[in-house]
């Protein structure tokens, strides 16, 4: 499939509705407004195609970056390559799904977590702070998490939303997975006060950091829950 017969079946599948729920949430126009069921549908039938992603990707187009996230084969991409989509963009439903299809999946990414969280770029800070945020949750050896506090608690009330984002996502880590910083994670969140009025739909966890690791804490005592 080329790029044009592509964007052409993007474009069919979009819908006013789903262009406006975009704009509500942050989204730029350029887009067509889909599902991500419908993306991930389309990306099914094209299967893992590197070129055609690189090309998607450069369009700007919402929809084209989301499925361009499904069929990239992100150990072709070099260092430079990775950095300047990182950069590319900041809508946080493309940015989400590049971290967990992309980055995340990135054999040298852990020398791009070192990089970024020393960048002044905050996508690229956004990204670091992700990756930083799953090594505190699952591989936390060899991480100075009484560094990381101090560095959340001087940098995270000033920071761009984006980065403050993954940045409380990582102080959340620290309070759940580490019960020896649990009580100075939580004392960090009250103090900054970061998503305290966060409206979230019924039945969400909100991203307040001491609600949210107390729940979780909860819940794994429960044994309901292991995240």
């Amino acid at each position: 499939m080329t790029l044009q017969e592509t964007l052409t079946q993007l474009e069919k599948l979009g819908t006013d509705k789903m262009r406006e729920f975009n704009r509500k949430h942050g989204a730029h126009d350029n887009q067509y407004g889909l599902k991500m069921g419908d993306i991930r549908a389309l990306a099914k039938k094209i299967k893992t195609n590197h070129a055609l992603a690189l090309e998607l990707w450069n369009t700007g187009n919402i929809d084209a970056r989301l499925l361009a996230t499904l069929i990239i084969q992100p150990e072709k991409l070099s260092h430079e390559e990775l950095n300047a989509i990182v950069k590319s963009e900041r809508y946080s439903q493309v940015t989400d799904r590049l971290y967990s299809h992309v980055i995340k999946d990135y054999p040298d990414h852990e020398i791009m977590r070192n990089e970024w969280m020393s960048s002044d770029h905050p996508m690229c800070l956004r990204a670091g702070w992700s990756l930083t945020s799953g090594r505190i949750a699952r591989n936390p050896g060899g991480l100075d998490i009484p560094a990381l506090l101090e560095r959340i608690a001087a940098e995270m009330p000033a920071a761009d939303p984006e980065v403050q984002w993954t940045m409380n996502s990582a102080l959340a880590q620290i309070g759940i997975h580490h019960p020896e910083y649990r009580e100075r994670a939580l004392a960090l969140g009250e103090a900054m006060g970061i998503y305290r009025n966060y409206p979230v739909s019924k039945g969400c966890t909100s991203p307040f950091a001491p609600i949210w690791i107390n729940e979780m804490v909860r819940r794994q005592a429960a044994g309901t829950s292991d995240n």
